[in-house]
């Protein structure tokens, strides 16, 4: 893999330090011989190959719910052997798990080095739509096209479209969707609700969004008799390096979009020059100013948002929590009944702003997986790891329920059993289960909380489970069901050579000065000025070449 981490040091000053969210990795080998084994190269077949892999070093972030301490070894053990079984050969999976807050930024390094924690270099990992951009475009990733066109869970697809409109104008796939990308609704404790007398029905617009957050900031909704809560917090006053940008504080945002899209005349335009943007940097300074935020918002990251959201101390928490759809909300009711907070939510409907700019929360691009080329000239390692990771992943059954849910006997199970949660509390509860019934066991690592899933979502993946496995609460589906009917798609991603070349440090400025607009040491006209006056000709390049395409 020295060849390629000379090529990925040449092309570092492009790619850049990112910030975002995936990754773990495996040594490649170059030439004709792999570090995977050393076995020698064979040619790509037809939508398979006849090169024999001896491990898979994968890189991945915080979606893989079965991390250490809650069941990966069984995880990893149940799925090299279902492959031994369907390939004949025995092929280990190395798992290196990077922390979600700055999985991005930690990929960038990996691959500038060449090594990750345990000194080898990725052979798949999985990145965020923005990253997948950042990347295509400079010869580390693998066009998996004609692998996925030839893939046989195309047999079982049920959404198609995900990965076709991943494809460069070329054909290129340099990135694979198992799921659509889900989005984020806005989560209200009903508790504070109730304590300041307000009705989430009556929070229609903006104006009564904001009356929400001052009550919850001013009116002791915790009940301890004294100040410290907030209205609201999130991670980060917008997420400028990852799609869609703004759906963790969409009602300050509302019609502002912060990076380039298309208008509804199809037109690309760069959105942080827009007065929408510099209107939405003045709502959040009031919002700081009055203290509705929580200025914690402008450090944490998701986990120290969601964490301090749901903690057991409400005395400086809040009540409003914007995050992801369907699965969430039922993990964070979970979260507030462990630690014995009223744990009933509602989900906001979409306020008027966010219905007459977009049309409802918005559904943003998937995460994708994707395979590192190795530079030889050959796709017959490339072309193995798809087949072993990629298509058995969606194959519809034992694999994919593997993916979907965990190891067998931990995280799930078709034996008779019964367990309580939170025993001897007010909160206790029995669950019984007949044997040949699926069901999802007490986590690993907390046996107060039921396991909901490992990786793949049985309710976003584009091709389902056929074998019968599903164990979706009631929550979850009323989850899914209302951002479903609440939401849009997110505006298309914009690619482009420069765009490729200044995203990095684009995101990384643009943030600066959005903080700083936002706890007011500059005015937001001042934040729009800064990146027109060091990023205008750049962008005008950028938007040439969009509008050009």
């Amino acid at each position: 893999m020295k060849k390629k981490a000379i090529s990925l040091l040449l092309s570092a000053a492009m790619v850049g330090v990112l910030a975002g969210c995936a990754g773990t990795g495996t040594e490649t080998g170059t030439g004709t011989e792999s570090a995977n084994g050393g076995s020698s190269q064979a040619e790509q077949t037809e939508g398979g190959s006849d090169y024999q892999l001896t491990q898979i070093n994968l890189v991945f972030d915080g979606t893989l719910t079965a991390t250490v301490d809650a069941g990966q070894a069984e995880f990893v053990d149940q799925w090299e052997k279902a492959i031994e079984e369907k390939f004949g050969y025995h092929v280990d999976l190395n798992i290196t798990q990077l922390d979600h807050s700055d999985y991005s930024g930690t990929v960038s390094r990996l691959l500038t080095t060449g090594e990750a924690g345990d000194g080898e270099y990725p052979d798949a990992l999985i990145m965020s739509a923005t990253m997948l951009r950042q990347y295509q475009t400079t010869g580390l990733l693998w066009d998996m096209a004609n692998a996925y066109d030839n893939a046989e869970f195309q047999s079982r697809l049920t959404l198609d479209k995900i990965n076709e409109n991943l494809k460069t104008s070329s054909g290129a796939l340099y990135g694979f969707a198992p799921t659509y990308g889900n989005g984020c609704v806005t989560y209200v404790k009903k508790a504070w609700l109730d304590a300041v007398g307000i009705d989430a029905a009556s929070v229609t617009d903006f104006d009564s969004y904001y009356n929400m957050l001052q009550a919850f900031t001013n009116d002791d909704p915790d009940g301890n008799g004294s100040a410290g809560t907030y209205g609201v917090i999130a991670a980060g006053y917008g997420k400028l390096d990852e799609a869609p940008y703004i759906n963790y504080m969409p009602e300050f945002w509302q019609d502002a979009y912060p990076s380039f899209y298309q208008n509804s005349e199809g037109v690309w335009v760069d959105g942080f020059t827009e007065q929408a943007t510099i209107d939405a940097l003045a709502r959040l300074n009031k919002g700081y100013t009055d203290g509705v935020i929580d200025p914690d918002t402008e450090e944490a990251g998701t986990k120290q948002a969601r964490e301090k959201w749901f903690s057991n101390d409400q005395s400086t928490s809040s009540g409003v929590f914007t995050y992801w759809a369907g699965t969430w909300y039922q993990t964070l009711t979970d979260k507030l009944i462990g630690n014995e907070v009223d744990s009933e939510l509602v989900e906001l409907a979409p306020i008027k702003e966010i219905k007459d700019s977009w049309g409802g929360y918005l559904n943003r691009e998937a995460p994708v997986l994707t395979i590192t080329d190795d530079g030889d000239g050959d796709s017959a390692r490339e072309q193995a790891i798809f087949d072993v990771l990629f298509d058995t992943m969606l194959d519809g059954d034992k694999v994919q329920t593997l993916w979907t849910y965990g190891a067998e006997g931990v995280h799930w199970s078709t034996e008779a059993e019964t367990f309580t949660t939170n025993a001897g509390t007010d909160d206790a509860k029995e669950y019984s289960y007949e044997a040949g019934q699926f069901h999802l066991k007490q986590s690993p690592n907390d046996e107060n909380t039921v396991w909901k899933k490992n990786f793949l979502d049985a309710n976003l993946v584009i091709a389902p489970l056929t074998n019968g496995y599903a164990d979706n609460t009631d929550l979850v589906v009323e989850g899914n069901q209302f951002f479903t009917e609440n939401c849009v798609d997110a505006p298309a991603a914009a690619s482009s050579e420069t765009l490729t070349n200044y995203e990095a440090d684009m995101v990384t400025d643009k943030t600066t000065w959005m903080n700083q607009a936002v706890v007011g040491d500059i005015t937001p006209e001042q934040a729009v000025q800064n990146y027109i006056d060091k990023y205008g000709d750049a962008s005008a390049a950028i938007l040439e070449e969009l509008n050009a395409q």
